[in-house]
């Protein structure tokens, strides 16, 4: 063994590189790699390039990881390379290898969608010298010796790129990260933060300290606080020689888990596990909601992620048992993300009356009230979501506990307004669209507000299901801060519903304070500019700011527990409980990747 190097004040045992592989004219991977995101050899033909087999993917972008076992001793240089074959490898893990190729960055997904590229070799020819040799040792990331700072600010004359810049991996995580790409890491005993999923993934947090949820989990806390602890974890091994282990949050990925860190578009760096670790059961149960009291209203909503009826009838039985034992059947439920009775067929269907029947049914099945829904058939192929799906926001209610008013005249394309009577606010389409017209809504599902009448109070719900974060650069991408470019026409829509709220207290003839809920699934977070809009002058009270700071999630994304879904409730409505009913994010085994949201009160 060699003396140990240091990158980013992690101690990087070396291994001696077999005399008989040694190029005499090649080029070291240090010098491909660079010290900076991008390589300064990129384009030319390298010969000559040796290093040890790391790691080997068979599948998805085939290819083998080599690793130089000396090293130049710089801790802003790799010495670790993706070699892409574009086939199943040849080579074992362990092999000695000198490799020709072109020096490439691949953009996983696409250089346009901002994320950072992995150095490569392409185009390879691959010579053997000699096989089970030593691997080099993996550099063991800890808690203890990750920066605490996420990326550095990119360059105003680069566009907000750090590409150019220079590694600093004692400062910077995402630095720590590109000077070890390619690289043999391991973690050992690492929290889960992230489920895992279909695709054989799942996240670990390395600092567990930070932003904890009550529940295992790791929370966004604000556009600065980007928890750099967190990683993700694949498998290279074959599914058919050893299944990807189910976790959820709150689990633990015990014993130790090694190979090369890679970079991903969906999560960006990525240790590639030639050996997993195994999981160990952190006991997570899904939550249940109180029953509302015989004087309480509960309004509540709930993402059902493309409900159609193609779906298996299991879906539907368990976001039903899930409405009736973990919602506790509330009298008001908005769902988001109901499609039309074709589902993702593009024939010209919007018509979801079958969707709706089913999922109604199921809930009766499961012990649960007939509910009845209210909603508004979309122009077919202009509210988003998937092709074919014209998805859309229903309000079912339970008409034994509440009442819904029927005003007749709201559809696609209508807009409905407020208009006082007996000095109340009321509508003048029930169920109507708010604004439907109005280029916020563009390519994206409209607001649909009822009138319901409780106990003899008038209570109106905004259902809601604002645009997508598509089209926003990625936190672990290569533009530092990232570009949130979807969340001007998210802005745009809070501020229309806004506009509509504030009618039903400025509105001619309103006389008493109308019981307003805004509620569903907003794409945004509650101290994004989105809640901003809705809640300045004290028009809108954000529920979950009622609740403790570190409960505030109802979806994982990257390992990060976040907010997506809110309600909000007008000043009216002074007393209330809301309850954040973690069922589904947080699981490997999901029925929707939201949890729903529950909101008592009395009108």
């Amino acid at each position: 063994m060699l003396a140990a190097a240091v990158a980013g004040g992690l101690c990087v045992p070396l291994l001696a590189w077999p005399s008989s592989a040694a190029g005499s004219d090649g080029v070291r991977v240090a010098e491909i790699q660079g010290d900076t995101r991008l390589s300064p050899l990129v384009g030319e033909r390298v010969t000559g390039v040796t290093g040890v087999v790391t790691g080997v993917r068979a599948f998805g972008s085939r290819g083998f990881w080599i690793q130089d076992p000396v090293g130049d001793g710089n801790p802003a240089t790799s010495e670790g390379l993706f070699v892409y074959t574009g086939e199943a490898p040849t080579v074992a893990v362990g092999d000695a290898v000198e490799v020709a190729g072109t020096v490439g960055e691949y953009y996983p997904g696409g250089a346009e969608r901002g994320g950072q590229s992995v150095t490569q070799l392409t185009g390879p020819e691959v010579t053997v010298v000699s096989s089970g040799n030593e691997l080099p040792a993996p550099v063991e990331l800890t808690g203890d010796t990750l920066p605490r700072r996420y990326a550095p600010a990119g360059e105003e004359a680069a566009g907000g790129s750090i590409e150019g810049l220079p590694l600093n991996p004692r400062r910077h995580v995402l630095d720590l990260y590109e000077s070890l790409e390619g690289m043999a890491v391991s973690v050992a005993d690492a929290p889960v933060v992230g489920p895992s999923t279909a695709y054989g993934e799942l996240w670990v947090t390395l600092r567990p300290q930070d932003h904890p949820t009550p529940r295992g989990g790791t929370r966004y806390a604000s556009y600065e606080a980007h928890n750099p602890g967190r990683l993700k974890v694949e498998s290279l091994i074959p599914f058919a020689e050893r299944p990807f282990p189910e976790a959820n949050v709150g689990d633990l990925l015990g014993g130790r888990t090694t190979g090369p860190l890679d970079y991903d578009e969906f999560g960006g760096y990525t240790l590639a596990a030639r050996e997993l670790g195994e999981v160990v059961d952190g006991g997570l149960e899904r939550e249940s909601t109180r029953p509302q009291r015989r004087g309480e209203l509960a309004v509540a909503a709930y993402n059902v992620e493309n409900l159609n009826p193609g779906d298996p009838a299991e879906k539907f039985e368990r976001l039903a048992t899930a409405v009736v034992d973990n919602l506790a059947a509330p009298d008001i439920l908005a769902v988001e993300e109901i499609q039309d009775d074709s589902g993702p067929t593009d024939d010209g269907t919007v018509s979801a009356g079958e969707t709706l029947r089913l999922f109604t049914e199921a809930v009766v099945a499961a012990g649960g009230p007939a509910y009845e829904w209210r909603g508004i058939d979309p122009v077919d192929g202009a509210d988003g979501g998937q092709p074919g799906g014209n998805i859309r926001t229903v309000l079912l209610f339970n008409p034994e506990r509440v009442s819904f008013v029927d005003r007749p005249g709201g559809d696609a394309t209508t807009a409905t307004e407020v208009v006082a009577r007996r000095g109340e606010a009321t509508l003048s389409h029930s169920p109507g669209r708010i604004a439907p017209d109005d280029a916020a809504w563009t390519d994206s599902r409209k607001p649909l507000v009822g009138e319901f009448t409780f106990r003899g109070e008038t209570v109106l719900v905004v259902a809601n299901h604002f645009a997508s974060k598509g089209g926003d650069q990625p936190t672990h991408g290569r533009f530092q801060p990232p570009n949130r470019s979807s969340e001007r026409q998210r802005v745009a829509q809070a501020r229309a519903v806004a506009d509509f709220v504030r009618e039903t207290r400025d509105a001619r003839g309103v006389r008493r304070p109308a019981n307003v809920v805004v509620l569903g699934d907003l794409n945004d977070f509650t101290f994004s500019a989105t809640a901003e809009a809705l809640t300045a002058d004290g028009l809108l009270e954000n529920a979950l700011n009622s609740l403790p700071a570190r409960e505030r999630y109802t979806y994982v994304f990257d390992g990060q527990s976040q907010v997506l879904d809110q309600t909000l409730v007008s000043p009216a409505i002074r007393r209330y409980e809301l309850d954040i009913v973690h069922i589904n994010a947080e699981f490997a085994d999901q029925a929707s990747d939201h949890d729903p949201q529950v909101l008592r009160f009395r009108p």
